[in-house]
C-alpha cells in the first residue's frame, strides 16, 4: 500500500512538472519566440498564457518589444566639408518590429541589435557630416542632416536580402562640438577677440572722456572770462557812479573837498608806525597842515 501511494505521488509530481514546462506567460512588453530544435516555430505577440511542447522539443525566448534608445558612445571626431574636426553626440529611438527576421539576421537579444545599429548610424553620420559645413550643422541644415541619417539607416536595416526586422523611429543630435584637440585653440582665439574688443572699447571710452574733459575745461574758461568781464564792467560802472557822487558832493564845497582828499592822502601815507617820508616842507602835500597851523596862530593872536 505504501509503495503504491509513493508511486502515485511521484507520478503526480512528474505530471505537474511536465505540464508546467508546457506553459509560458508572455508579458505585454515582450515577444515570446518558440523554438523547436533550434528553429523558430512561432512568435507570440499578444500577452497572456500560452502552451508549447515540453523541453527539449520546444523552448521559449523573450525579446523586448518596447521603444528602445541607443546613445552614441564614440568620441572619434568627424571632418566637416571645410575639414573642421567635430564630435557629434546622437541618439536613436528604435524597436524590434519582426522578431523572426531579427533573430535570423541580427541576434537573440537587444544588445546584438544595438551594437550593429551603432555601427550603421555612426557611418551614416560620418558620410552626411562630410557633405556639410560647421555652420550648416549648427543652424540651417541640422534637421536636414538628421532626416538624411535616418533615411540611410532605414535603407540599411531594411535591406532586401537580410532585413533586420527593426524600425528606426527617430534620429537626433544632442550635441555638436569641436574636437578636444582644437577646443583650447578656439577658446584662446575667442578670448583674444574679446580682449581686443574690450581694449578697443576702453580706448574709445578714454578718447571720449578726454574730449568731454577738454570741452568742460574750455567751457569753464569761457564762463570765467565772461564772469570776469561782467565783474569788471560792474566794477567800472560802480567806480564811475562813485566818482560822480563824489564830484557832486565835493562840488558844493571845493575847500572841504580839498581838505578831505588831503586827509585821505595822509592816512594812506602814515599807515605804518615805521614809515619814513622825505618830502620838501614847502610841498603842496602839507598844504592842509599849513592852513591848519595858520588858522591856529591867528586865533591865538586874537
Amino acid at each position: 500500500m505504501t509503495n503504491r501511494m509513493g508511486f502515485f505521488v511521484s507520478s503526480l509530481l512528474v505530471l505537474l512538472a511536465v505540464l508546467s514546462s508546457t506553459m509560458f506567460v508572455v508579458d505585454q512588453r515582450q515577444y515570446g519566440v518558440v523554438f523547436q530544435f533550434g528553429q523558430i516555430r512561432r512568435v507570440v505577440t499578444e500577452p497572456g498564457l500560452n502552451f508549447k511542447l515540453p523541453p527539449p522539443f520546444q523552448n521559449v525566448s523573450y525579446i523586448d518589444k518596447r521603444l528602445l534608445t541607443l546613445e552614441s558612445t564614440d568620441t572619434e571626431p568627424t571632418l566637416t566639408a571645410e575639414k573642421q574636426r567635430v564630435v557629434i553626440d546622437w541618439y536613436v529611438r528604435w524597436r524590434i518590429s519582426d522578431p523572426s527576421a531579427y533573430i535570423r539576421n541580427v541576434g537573440l537579444d537587444e544588445r546584438a541589435g544595438a551594437a550593429q545599429l551603432n555601427r550603421v548610424v555612426r557611418n551614416a553620420f560620418q558620410q552626411e557630416v562630410n557633405k556639410r559645413t560647421l555652420r550648416e550643422l549648427l543652424s540651417t541644415k541640422r534637421e536636414e542632416l538628421m532626416a538624411a541619417v535616418q533615411r540611410e539607416v532605414l535603407a540599411a536595416v531594411r535591406g532586401a536580402e537580410k532585413p533586420w526586422g527593426i524600425d528606426v523611429v527617430d534620429v537626433r543630435i544632442s550635441r555638436i562640438d569641436y574636437a578636444e584637440s582644437i577646443t583650447r585653440s578656439v577658446y584662446d582665439r575667442m578670448e583674444a577677440e574679446r580682449k581686443r574688443v574690450a581694449n578697443e572699447l576702453r580706448s574709445t571710452g578714454f578718447a571720449e572722456g578726454e574730449k568731454i574733459r577738454a570741452e568742460a575745461d574750455r567751457q569753464r574758461e569761457v564762463i570765467l572770462a565772461e564772469a570776469y568781464r561782467q565783474a569788471q564792467k560792474i566794477k567800472g560802472e560802480g567806480d564811475a557812479e562813485a566818482a560822480r557822487i563824489y564830484n557832486q558832493a565835493f562840488g558844493r564845497d571845493p575847500a572841504f573837498a580839498q581838505f578831505y582828499r588831503s586827509l585821505e592822502a595822509y592816512k594812506a601815507s602814515f599807515n605804518g608806525k615805521g614809515d619814513v617820508l622825505v618830502i620838501d616842507p614847502s610841498s603842496e602835500f602839507f598844504k592842509a597842515f599849513k592852513g591848519s597851523s595858520a588858522a591856529g596862530g591867528g586865533g591865538a593872536g586874537r
